[in-house]
């Protein structure tokens, strides 16, 4: 798979990252019903510290892939598991379930939910018009199909799944994703009380907007541990297929509504549980999101006073202004990353007495607004201990320039990425 794990900062959205997406839908097609629960559990985690270790440029968690990944995790498995055997409504279908084969066979712990229930909640809890649903006679944990209202064809999916605990594959999902990286996207969170908390976005399937499709999500992490989670295009498809109406049909009061539909808990009470006890969690391998931030601004040059922050675990931003112009500094705090050394070498990264490469870019912004210009600074320890700062002349990604260079200097940079400090988080 595409790693894209060398110093290219140009924006959160890069053209690797669309690869990843691609065939990692491709991959869970021809290979989810070989997992386990437990194994999917594993996955998902492998693949969110992986993706930190992509820089953590895909802010916006939001896409049908980023939803694959989750639920794996969480419960379920996405397009090839979503139903059993194949059907087709249109061009709703995400991915087409795979055919049995001998070898292998969907795990016993996958749902077998009929999907004619799941259509009838979805069909009770929407307005009247047409729909064709995928699969219909078909098993799985989710709906998909593409809904008719007379102004154009919409694909709607929903997709029910365990969140196994309040850990970061159920909290993620209902966390609205940075402005900083998602400037065009309308998002909220609300906790309902005795329900558990949602989000409602309205957002684009390109977060680079190439097409003009839109995704709209409500998302709802329940306060015993399930995942309901709607999504709606204005096209027959998520991908691929050419826009039929301005907007997607449902209005995000009905989402919520179709969302937190009491039809639903009959269903989600027959998810199955994880097969065996998971194992308890590991001591974090990288730093909380108030330890990062709190060190990263410790770093900062006095004069640049933070007007705005964010990130998680292992990665974080501010943008700053040090009377010159709003300025993003973003900073991503890795371990095990010995691999990228090859990349770095290859890039002209210097060598520390101590060991230590450092790399240097600058370059415009392929992803920024116009004149972005993005100037990065990549560390890394012989023992793969991995500091990444960046910082734009500009508050955003796809924002336009609010300076003519970045806030902080290449030897700012230097000095924050290779300070000490980095390590005493982590440990």
């Amino acid at each position: 798979m595409p790693r894209n794990e060398g110093p290219q900062h140009d924006g959160p959205h890069d053209e690797g990252d669309d690869g990843f997406e691609e065939e990692l839908g491709a991959v869970l097609r021809r290979t989810g019903g070989a997992f386990t629960a437990d194994d999917r559990h594993g996955l998902v985690e492998g693949g969110l510290r992986r993706g930190r270790r992509r820089l953590m440029r895909r802010r916006l968690a939001v896409t049908g892939s980023a939803l694959a990944l989750a639920a794996l995790g969480v419960g379920g498995v996405y397009g090839g598991l979503l139903f059993g055997p194949t059907g087709a409504a249109d061009t709703a279908s995400v991915a087409a379930a795979p055919k049995p084969t001998s070898a292998t066979g969907p795990p016993t712990d996958i749902a077998h939910l009929p999907v004619k229930e799941l259509a009838a909640v979805l069909k009770a809890h929407t307005p009247a018009g047409r729909w064709k649903i995928d699969n219909e006679d078909g098993v799985g944990q989710g709906v998909l199909g593409v809904y008719d209202d007379g102004h154009g064809k919409a694909a709607v999916s929903v997709f029910l799944s365990r969140a196994h605990g309040a850990g970061e594959a159920g909290e993620a999902m209902v966390t609205c994703p940075d402005k900083a990286h998602a400037p065009d996207v309308e998002c909220t969170t609300e906790k309902l009380p005795g329900v558990g908390r949602l989000m409602l976005l309205q957002g684009y399937e390109y977060p680079d907007r190439r097409e003009e499709t839109k995704n709209w999500r409500a998302t709802l992490l329940t306060q015993d541990g399930f995942l309901v989670d709607v999504n709606e295009y204005n096209a027959p498809a998520e991908k691929g297929a050419p826009v039929s109406r301005e907007n997607p049909p449902f209005t995000p009061a009905r989402l919520k509504a179709l969302v937190t539909a009491d039809a639903w808990r009959s269903l989600l009470a027959k998810l199955p549980g994880p097969s065996r006890p998971t194992a308890p969690p590991s001591t974090p391998d990288e730093p909380s999101a108030d330890a990062l931030q709190s060190t990263l601004r410790s770093l900062l040059p006095r004069e640049a006073k933070v007007r705005d922050k964010g990130g998680q675990s292992g990665y974080g931003y501010v943008v700053v202004d040090d009377g010159g112009g709003r300025s993003l500094v973003e900073i991503n705090v890795q371990t095990d990353m010995a691999d990228v050394a090859a990349h770095l070498h290859a890039v002209g990264a210097t060598t520390l007495p101590d060991g230590r490469l450092v790399g240097v870019t600058q370059e415009a912004a392929e992803k920024g607004g116009d004149g972005v210009v993005a100037r990065t600074v990549d560390t890394l320890t012989p023992d793969g201990f991995r500091v990444v700062i960046t910082t734009l002349n500009s508050d955003g990604y796809r924002a336009p320039a609010t300076r003519a260079e970045p806030a902080l200097t290449v030897e700012q940079l230097k000095e924050i990425a290779l300070s000490p400090k980095w390590r005493k988080p982590v440990e």
